[in-house]
């Protein structure tokens, strides 16, 4: 370290530099034969690979600059079965790295010792350690001074963090493991900046349901409490809104979350076993959410997603051939801006849309822009390039009919993905991204748009990971934030490609993911259910608002991978729609009696909902309309207006022209003749009194007169015989009144009577509620009671 002592204070030219890690990798090797020797030690080092994981923890600055001192710190695990001795940590600055490629090989490759020739920094910038027991995991952390590493140009560096010790299989100091990361090397403003754009999602999965508690307030019920945990403080989405604070990016936001958050503030319900619900009790924390989130997003960019978020690769390659598919997004796409502004108070761009990862092919670009956006968030792994461009693209490009691609560029996109739960490998996705970032501004002098798509939904260790290295991005001179508008509207380089790739090359392992044709078959069937059910209610809003946006939230990206859940949150929808609709029905009727020629049938019509129903038409049929006819034809109809709460009865006159049973059908219509509910059939069964029985009845009365008659003119003769026989004297004073003289026409009435009585039909005594038919209601058709 005697040569790093003389430049302290001084500023190294590029030349002295590599004589200096030059002379200090020979005068570090074993030259015991003359330098021929070095080939023949270096793969022996080498097969000791792996007996030690290194792990960087943290390393700051992640972008230094000249003057800063760097600080490495990790721990050093011995994986081996024999301790290791006489170990030290140690520093190494590796190749320049000029190409992204190569920064992809050496991530590939973090932890393998082969191909490491650089010298260690040495000297008093090491950490050592006389024993490293197997098992056990050293702390270690070292700090040196920038002008230390003897960087030359700018650039990006391998930089390697190495544990060289010996054991008692190999008792001489060997490399035992190492770590592979990146050092950006940027100490002054570069003469272009690279604009760059970080989205920076708000999109959570489905947790509301179509169903509402009972009475007038609707009461919306969630599948779980799962969102009051992720927007609770330490949960995935307040991490990512506290982190996303004060940095610069465009907002990404799905509505959905929104208008989910906002229904918490209030009173709502959590869905437990069976038809069970619980109150929910965030409404606090809901509140404290929204309104960081409005402080959050105040002058800064939102991007608002169609309603949702729907799938639009799914609904392309699946759903395109149901009718009425595409008008589920176009809803989506309208409600988007109008969510957004009545929860944040701001005013959205809703001209983008965002397939999953970015990829796209002519179907998905198409479905895309149907409901009015005209710029897609592709990515460059899906968009390649195709012509001899030397550096990577603006990321707009201009694909025909007035739609632009914003290209997200990949290798930055997906630098946050996998498991960044431990400190290692997030210090490692940082640097890889810094490093990717500076290559990619160093490939040329022409200014370029570049875009950052992350994963839709980051864990909250991913989001941490993002927010360091956008904090490193901003401090660093090589690029500068734009928001997402205006990296769509910068201008494109001619050569990059604009061909959009064929619906073959759509990713398998994404295909598999996506929502089948069933699903929108489905849909479409709860879409004609709905659409039959709303016409008749008088406050439609309070069910298609809820249903619309639970259709709109059944195609959501959130389902990808959770066939199962998104297949029982369907049949909810579906189930819930018919409760509904079965609150609105005909109520069961029993066999009924008809004596006589014409009476009137009643119907009950039963309204259980909230609200009133009208637009309902009622229709009484009769299957045997020459022996049963309904107002002198084969059906009537009567129209139907239910307040909600009661019911009506609704009456039919009916005319008989022969006896027997006949089967009467109720059914329920919708103005435009769709068949509402389940029909009711019930038996009527006639008993009609025919002319020939009158005439047999008729000619009984008459004989019974006749014979009457008779009787009371022999009487007046054996009386007049009689008077005559006695003499006048005996015959006025004489002669008895009979006791209770009968009078003839009374006795008349009496036998007549009785004689017609026995000819009529016997009337039934009062049946039980459970077994009689029902009798005819004499009064007037067509009357409607309010019960």
């Amino acid at each position: 370290m005697a040569e790093a002592a003389d430049f302290q204070g001084t500023t190294p030219s590029p030349a002295r530099r590599w004589l200096r890690r030059t002379g200090a990798l020979l005068t570090g090797a074993p030259l015991l034969a003359g330098v021929f020797l070095l080939p023949a030690v270096a793969p022996a080092q080498a097969a000791s690979s792996g007996t030690v994981s290194v792990s960087v923890d943290t390393l700051t600055p992640s972008a230094p600059a000249e003057g800063d001192t760097l600080t490495v710190s990790g721990t050093v695990t011995n994986k081996g079965k024999q301790a290791v001795t006489d170990a030290h940590v140690g520093l190494r600055v590796g190749p320049l790295l000029t190409t992204r490629s190569a920064i992809d090989s050496t991530a590939r490759q973090s932890d393998e010792p082969q191909g490491i020739f650089s010298a260690e920094v040495g000297g008093k910038y090491v950490e050592t350690f006389a024993k490293l027991s197997p098992g056990v995991a050293e702390h270690f952390s070292i700090s040196v001074p920038v002008d230390e590493l003897d960087l030359g140009q700018d650039g990006v560096y391998e930089f390697d963090v190495s544990l060289s010790g010996q054991t008692s299989a190999q008792p001489w100091e060997h490399m035992l493991g190492v770590r592979r990361t990146f050092l950006p090397w940027q100490p002054t403003e570069a003469g272009t900046r690279t604009k760059t754009t970080f989205l920076w999602p708000l999109i959570s999965t489905v947790r509301m349901t179509a169903q509402t508690g009972p009475g007038e307030h609707q009461t919306p019920v969630f599948r779980n409490d799962d969102l009051a945990k992720e927007i609770s403080p330490g949960g995935r989405l307040a991490q990512m809104l506290a982190l996303g604070t004060g940095l610069d990016v465009t907002w990404v936001i799905d509505p959905d979350l929104l208008a989910m958050t906002d229904a918490m503030t209030r009173n709502y319900q959590i869905q437990g076993d069976g038809d069970t619900t619980t109150a929910g009790t965030h409404q606090t924390v809901a509140k404290q959410f929204l309104a960081d989130l409005q402080k959050a997003v105040a002058g800064k960019q939102v991007v608002a997603l169609p309603f949702a978020d729907p799938d639009l690769a799914s609904l392309a390659h699946n759903g395109t051939r149901v009718t009425g598919s595409l008008s589920h997004l176009k809803d989506a796409t309208d409600v988007a801006a109008t969510t957004v502004q009545t929860v944040l108070h701001i005013t959205p761009s809703t001209e983008f849309v965002w397939p999953v990862e970015g990829a796209v092919d002519p179907s998905i670009i198409k479905v895309a822009t149907s409901a009015g956006a005209d710029k897609v968030i592709a990515r460059s792994d899906s968009l390649q390039e195709t012509g001899s461009l030397p550096y990577t693209p603006s990321a707009a490009r201009p694909i025909g009919g007035g739609t632009t691609a914003v290209v997200a560029d990949s290798r930055l996109s997906t630098a946050f993905e996998g498991d960044l739960t431990k400190a290692g490998p997030t210090t490692l996705a940082v640097q890889k991204f810094l490093a990717q970032s500076l290559a990619l501004n160093t490939q040329t002098n022409q200014q370029r748009s570049i875009v950052v798509a992350p994963q839709r939904m980051p864990t909250a260790s991913q989001v941490r990971a993002m927010a360091q290295a956008i904090t490193a991005l901003e401090g660093g001179n090589w690029s500068q934030s734009q928001v997402l508008t205006a990296a769509a509207k910068a201008k494109p380089d001619p050569g990059a490609t604009t061909k959009i790739p064929s619906r073959s090359a759509y990713p398998s392992s994404l295909r598999k993911q996506e929502l089948p044709r069933t699903v929108f078959e489905q849909i479409a069937r709860t879409q004609d259910k709905l659409d039959n059910f709303q016409v008749v209610l008088s406050d439609r809003s309070r069910v298609v608002t809820p249903f619309g946006r639970a259709i709109n939230r059944e195609m959501s990206t959130s389902w990808r991978g959770r066939g199962n859940a998104a297949g029982t949150f369907r049949q909810g929808v579906e189930g819930w729609l018919n409760h509904l609709t079965d609150q609105v029905k005909l109520i069961d009727k029993s066999e009924m009696k008809l004596s006589g020629r014409s009476a009137t049938i009643p119907v009950t019509v039963q309204n259980n909902l909230v609200q009133g129903v009208d637009h309902l038409v009622l229709r009484l049929t009769s299957t045997m309309p020459t022996r049963l006819n309904v107002g002198g034809k084969a059906y009537a109809e009567q129209p139907v207006d239910i307040s909600g709460g009661h019911s009506q009865s609704v009456k039919f006159t009916t005319s008989a022209n022969a006896n027997g049973r006949v089967t009467v059908i109720a059914q329920l219509y919708t103005e435009d003749g769709q068949e509402y509910g389940a029909p009711v059939s019930f038996d009527v069964k006639v008993t009609e009194v025919t002319p020939t029985v009158m005439l047999v009845i008729g000619g009984g009365v008459l004989l019974l007169v006749l014979a009457g008659f008779r009787m009371y003119t022999q009487r007046k003769r054996a009386a007049a015989r009689q008077a005559g026989e006695d003499g006048p004297d005996t015959a006025g004073e004489g002669a008895e009144e009979p006791e209770n003289p009968e009078d003839p026409s009374e006795r008349l009435q009496e036998e007549s009577g009785a004689r017609a009585g026995a000819s009529e039909p016997e009337q039934p005594s009062d049946p039980t509620p459970d077994t009689a038919p029902e009798s005819v209601d004499p009064s007037a058709a067509g009357e409607r009671v309010d019960r």
